[in-house]
């Protein structure tokens, strides 16, 4: 299947092209912008299927809303009339029941895809999109997502003129997931039109909150909660306006080795570092109700348990030849040794942060007095 893109270059465009590449590698794409005009009837004559998402938005004069986005599907349409008669997707937007120049110009584009449609039979999906965000949109032009993501990873200022005000946000992978569907007929309708979901609501001051975390963490620790659809989205999002994607973490070192702390979570915990100099020993205590998993990623050593009361000490022998990860129960003095002759580096995950004021740690020795 020949499958044209007008508008490839641009933010959904973009994304779209990679998720056809990766899920229908069978077809053949052709890829159309603005500065290939003369392409255009070819393009249209050899098509399949057709993503019309050229348009234009933010003109120099209002002349041009007409222009990009009236005459342009037009015209589209007018060439596909001339080749295969190929179904037609069409992005829209919600401002398309505007009394305004773009929407008007929206509207009337809708208007001769449906007409197209009519006239030749074939399928036609015309999707109202707002408020698409992911990675690759434009910043400081149409997207106060990506305007914020971009702002507050560069350490620039953004603008908050109503906190209260309710957003509704469609993130660029769900939305070429349901391009992807159209192409075999599968879409959802709603008053006559297509559309594209989930739609995700959040308040402009939330976020901006959520946003400002993200920065935030790289100093905290604290990782957002993945469990929330719309965070993770919104981090990913974050992460692709970086422009420095590593940052250092605070060691604490002596001469028994080092502990960093990786990251921090309110629902899962935390996950910590610990290199262990050949010959040492760290460790020694034990906890009322925190619980541990320990993880020899490099060298060799072994790990130490007596039960508080108890005179018996239980070893496990770790390593890298072999990845195993050992529960550190409460109520069960331990210790690490590192028993190799380079560094032991262990993974540590614990299912709380730290709190010193109420630190869960006791210190006992493995090995009883006198043993």
């Amino acid at each position: 299947m020949n499958i044209l893109i007008t508008g490839a270059s641009g933010f959904i465009g973009k994304n779209l092209r990679q998720w056809l590449l990766q899920n229908r590698p069978e077809d053949n794409l052709i890829c159309y912008d603005v500065n290939e005009a003369g392409k255009l009837v070819e393009y249209c004559c050899l098509a399949d299927f057709v993503f019309h998402l050229a348009g234009v938005n933010r003109p120099d004069n209002d002349a041009e809303f007409d222009r990009g986005n009236k005459e342009l599907t037009e015209e589209v349409l007018s060439y596909c009339r001339e080749g295969k008669k190929p179904p037609v997707l069409l992005t829209s937007s919600v401002q398309a029941e505007e009394d305004n120049p773009y929407g008007k110009s929206k509207k009337a584009a809708e208007r001769a895809v449906a007409a197209y449609g009519q006239d030749t039979g074939a399928p036609v999906y015309i999707y109202r999109l707002r408020g698409i965000f992911g990675k690759w949109c434009r910043p400081n032009y149409n997207s106060v997502v990506a305007t914020f993501c971009h702002n507050i990873a560069n350490g620039m200022s953004i603008e908050i003129r109503d906190p209260d005000f309710e957003l509704k946000l469609l993130y660029i992978d769900d939305v070429c997931r349901c391009f992807l569907g159209a192409i075999d007929g599968r879409v959802d309708m709603e008053s006559g039109y297509c559309v594209a979901g989930p739609v995700n609501r959040i308040t402009l001051g939330n976020l901006a909150s959520v946003i400002n975390s993200f920065r935030d963490g790289r100093e905290s620790l604290r990782t957002p909660d993945m469990s929330n659809a719309l965070v993770r989205k919104l981090h990913s999002t974050y992460l692709s306006y970086l422009p420095d994607f590593s940052y250092p973490l605070l060691t604490r070192a002596d001469e028994r080795g080092s502990f960093t702390e990786m990251f921090k979570s309110s629902n899962s915990g935390q996950i910590s570092v610990s290199i262990t100099k050949p010959g040492y020993t760290k460790g020694n205590h034990w906890h009322h109700t925190k619980t541990e998993k320990f993880l020899t990623v490099s060298g060799q050593g072994v790990i130490r348990f007596r039960k508080i009361g108890g005179a018996e000490v239980i070893e496990y022998p770790v390593s890298m030849d072999k990845l195993e990860i050992v529960d550190i129960p409460p109520g069960f003095t331990h210790s690490l040794t590192n028993t190799g002759q380079t560094d032991m580096v262990t993974i540590i995950w614990v299912d709380e942060i730290f709190d010193p004021n109420v630190p869960d740690t006791f210190f006992e020795d493995v090995f009883p007095k006198g043993s």
